[in-house]
């Protein structure tokens, strides 16, 4: 195929050989799949700033840090430069993620660099080879769901334990490789400790899974294992191998359960309306 100009100097600096074909394409990037030293990654290409908006990640950019004076002044005033570093630091932090959560175990693909902008990793496939398919497009058994469930939740809990939080944790941002789920898609992972919204995030990230996944094992669906980790967390209990139980205790006093309950139910019907959204689309191709 024809080489996508963003993968151009990839080539010429010989960081892969030729591109195979497009993989997909969303609001954020355009990912490739690409070879390289007779080896298959995958290449992921951010997409132009103005093609984005920032005042969606402003939640999601709060606890960042900025790595000089001069970056902090811009980005604060908006300027043209301070765009383009927001721009920069934006890439920057998923490709800083993927480095720092896959020397901690979680369950990520293998960054092999960061070049021109442009981020390679590894091509996370299924039993035969083929590109792995998102956690939202198979079917499961209640077996498989509450095993899949089971090491998600493990791997959020080694990313909090990190300090960091996915942030936009779904279904779709799962594939399913021969060994079980892999997460993927960081570019507005949340810092734990420096975002007011992360607790907020963290029960919505973990909601969606146990929304998709509790189609199939209904159970799930009574568990509270956000809530228990992020109590864990707060009073420095929290381990990457800390035995979770999905049962939480609320403080009626300081809590109101039902807009809790409302949130959890109005978060898994938003992952249903997705699943939904994408199956129509399914058939109608």
């Amino acid at each position: 195929m024809k080489t996508p100009q963003g993968l151009q100097a990839l080539i010429e600096d010989g960081v892969i050989d030729e591109v195979l074909r497009p993989l997909k394409s969303g609001k954020e990037a355009a990912v490739y799949v690409v070879r390289s030293g007779g080896e298959v990654w995958c290449a992921k290409v951010y997409k132009d700033m103005a093609q984005r908006s920032f005042q969606q990640r402003v939640q999601y950019q709060e606890g960042r840090k900025v790595r000089g004076s001069r970056e902090a002044r811009a980005v604060g005033k908006a300027s043209k430069y301070g765009r383009k570093q927001q721009e920069a630091a934006w890439k920057n932090t998923e490709v800083d993620a993927l480095y720092q959560l896959r020397a901690a175990g979680v369950r990520v693909p293998e960054p092999l660099g960061y070049f021109h902008g442009v981020l390679v990793m590894e091509l996370v496939t299924d039993a035969e080879g083929f590109s792995a398919p998102r956690l939202g497009e198979v079917e499961l058994s209640p077996e498989q769901a509450r095993d899949y469930h089971r090491i998600l939740v493990r791997q959020v809990v080694r990313m909090l334990c990190c300090g960091l939080i996915h942030g936009d944790l779904s279904a779709y941002n799962v594939l399913v490789g021969p060994d079980g789920p892999v997460v993927i898609d960081f570019p507005q992972v949340v810092s734990a400790g420096g975002n007011n919204a992360a607790r907020t995030m963290l029960l919505r990230d973990v909601n969606n899974l146990t929304a998709s996944l509790g189609r199939w094992a209904p159970e799930l669906l009574d568990t509270w294992y956000g809530e228990e980790m992020w109590a864990l967390f707060e009073a420095g209990g929290l381990h990457p191998e800390s035995e979770l139980t999905g049962e939480f205790e609320h403080d009626e006093r300081a809590v109101d359960l039902d807009s809790v309950r409302h949130a959890i139910n109005d978060a898994r019907e938003e992952a249903l309306i997705r699943q939904q959204g994408r199956e129509a689309a399914a058939e109608a191709d």
